[in-house]
């Protein structure tokens, strides 16, 4: 059923919830992050940046910073900013490809984003002040897209692979463990849940559909709402 509309004007892509409960949702046409509440179903701008080009995923790291990516397609560029609790909007890094799916590690010291157009994952690492450093090159596929990135609570990464119609699985340094089929060759974004967090859902654009697989591990988004 409807869970909420956003104010007109507003497109959503990419959500992320807090530990307190509050759902983050990347609003790319409005140059917004949007927090809502969940409960009585409020929403407000927790951040407006019109240097934005239209904010696309989004990633929260253990004390709560989130980190958006932020692609331009008709350029075939992109940047990160970095959103703190408070709404404070920082440009983090500059000169990429169209980046899409970010994550950040189950120790909150680094954060891997892809690059739909150019098919490379990189890591940075992130430091003490949220900054991010040490950009260095983890994977580049040979064909097809990306799309939306998340982590497994051991740090291996799942990744939509967009016109492949495939998720697959990843070690932090770069090595294939699997290759899911999804149903349909244009997967979006995906997360975890299920009772154990090992039920990974999928948004999968080609048949407009929702499509779930099991995994052996919990999802780490899940691991921390059980804390």
């Amino acid at each position: 059923k409807l869970f909420v509309n956003l104010p007109t004007g507003s497109t959503g892509n990419g959500i992320r919830f807090s530990r307190q409960g509050e759902m983050f949702v990347a609003d790319y046409t409005g140059h917004n992050i949007l927090r809502v509440d969940i409960k009585t179903k409020k929403i407000t701008v927790l951040a407006h940046e019109e240097k934005m080009n239209q904010p696309n995923d989004l990633t929260i790291s253990p004390d709560g910073t989130l980190y958006a990516s932020d692609p331009n397609w008709g350029a075939g560029t992109g940047q990160l900013w970095r959103i703190d609790r408070q709404g404070g909007v920082t440009l983090v890094a500059t000169k990429m490809g169209t980046t899409n799916g970010v994550e950040v590690s189950p120790d909150g010291k680094t954060l891997y984003v892809n690059e739909s157009v150019q098919r490379n994952v990189w890591a940075f690492t992130i430091t003490a002040k949220g900054q991010l450093q040490e950009k260095r090159l983890i994977k580049k596929f040979p064909d097809h897209g990306f799309d939306g990135m998340r982590c497994d609570v051991d740090g291996n990464l799942y990744i939509t692979r967009h016109g492949k119609g495939t998720v697959v699985k990843m070690t932090p340094a770069g090595k294939i463990l699997r290759e899911i089929p999804v149903l349909g060759s244009k997967p979006s974004n995906i997360c975890f849940g299920g009772p154990d967090g090992c039920t990974a859902y999928v948004t999968e654009m080609e048949h407009g559909r929702l499509v779930q697989f099991r995994v052996d591990r919990p999802g780490l988004a899940w691991q921390r709402w059980q804390k």
